[in-house]
């Protein structure tokens, strides 16, 4: 980031993208659908983004060139744009990116939803446990203690085991909120590879779903440059840039190594193992029809899919784990306490 601001988001990179494509549609010079961005941003979080890409375009006449000058936009982006204007196909390969930053704002919601809900859960859980441990079981020792009758160690115990229950769930659950909490703040930092590889390794779901995440978007850059006309080592070039998954990147750099020892193309992506074996397939077929670019935009989108039922498995099976957690705990914390209540209750009548 530039001067310590935050980049665009996705939905306004692909935002960005579609409208420079607009422009480049209807005819209209770069500098002047530029300047009109810039117009119409003003006021806006981003208006001095669009303000120094308009001006650097009008000074330089390539938005290759005006991007680079600002460290807020993506890499990826900026050599895409550079890309487009070397192979005189700008308009194709920024509808292509609007695509893909569309995509990525679709994943990122998805992945934002999963991790909300559970978290607003939890959150609701230790403050009803809270509110259980520290003023509703105190009540209930001061009534039994105020009956005048002493408790039978049987029901001592289990009240203290239904308080310790308490604190136990208290303290797990206080730590994964609170490390959600830690986890998302980092995310928003230069930590944020550190964050994510950290949950990779602790969670294997998660990594399932990153490198499906990580094929998705090899794939839609592959779609993107091939159809360019792009060579596709140096397509393998610059997908490191994209990929936080350090996994695949270390795949993407084997697929480049292959590919400039001589390796066919789709050889190469077979030997990474980056895709599944059915997509590798579809990856032959299309080389052998010389449709490989379409070959991978059809793929990127089942990945798609799949991350984002994946997605939402991981939801499902999370929400009711809490819920259950949340019953059990406070039913535990009741009977401890409700129990001894009745033994004291009937020994006394």
């Amino acid at each position: 980031m530039a001067n310590g601001k935050r980049g665009l988001t996705s939905a306004e990179l692909s935002s960005f993208c579609s409208q420079v494509a607009l422009i480049l549609s209807a005819g209209l010079p770069l500098y002047d659908g530029m300047e009109t961005l810039a117009e119409t941003a003003k006021g806006s979080e981003y208006a001095d983004v669009y303000e120094n890409a308009s001006k650097a375009v009008n000074e330089t006449g390539s938005l290759y060139q005006a991007l680079q000058q600002d460290k807020r936009w993506p890499t990826y982006l900026v050599e895409m744009a550079g890309i487009g204007e070397q192979t005189g196909q700008l308009e194709k390969v920024m509808n292509g990116l609007a695509d893909y930053y569309s995509r990525e704002d679709r994943i990122r919601s998805s992945v934002v939803g999963a991790i909300t809900y559970p978290l607003v859960l939890g959150v609701m859980l230790v403050l009803i446990v809270m509110v259980m441990l520290w003023k509703v079981l105190p009540v209930f020792q001061r009534v039994l203690n105020s009956m005048g009758a002493e408790m039978s160690r049987s029901g001592s115990m289990l009240m203290n085991l239904g308080s310790t229950i308490g604190w136990i769930v208290l303290a797990l659950v206080g730590l994964v909120v609170l490390a959600v909490v830690i986890g998302a703040a980092l995310m928003k930092t230069s930590a944020r590879d550190n964050v994510l590889g950290v949950v990779r390794r602790l969670f294997p779901p998660v990594r399932r779903l990153s490198m499906k995440l990580a094929s998705s978007r090899v794939a839609s850059v592959l779609s993107m440059m091939l159809s360019s006309g792009f060579p596709t080592g140096e397509a393998f070039r610059l997908m490191p840039s994209i990929l936080s998954d350090g996994e695949a990147a270390e795949k993407v750099q084997g697929i480049r190594k292959d590919l400039d020892n001589g390796e066919a193309f789709a050889d190469a992506i077979s030997r990474s193992r980056l895709f599944d074996g059915l997509h590798d397939r579809m990856i032959r077929m299309g080389v052998a029809a010389g449709r490989e670019d379409q070959v991978m935009e059809k793929i990127a989108g089942m990945y798609e899919e799949q991350v984002e039922e994946g997605i939402a498995q991981m939801v499902a099976i999370i929400e009711p784990t809490l819920i259950a957690l949340l019953s059990v705990v406070i039913g535990a914390i009741l009977l401890s306490v409700m129990l001894p209540m009745a033994g004291i209750l009937t020994s006394m009548f």
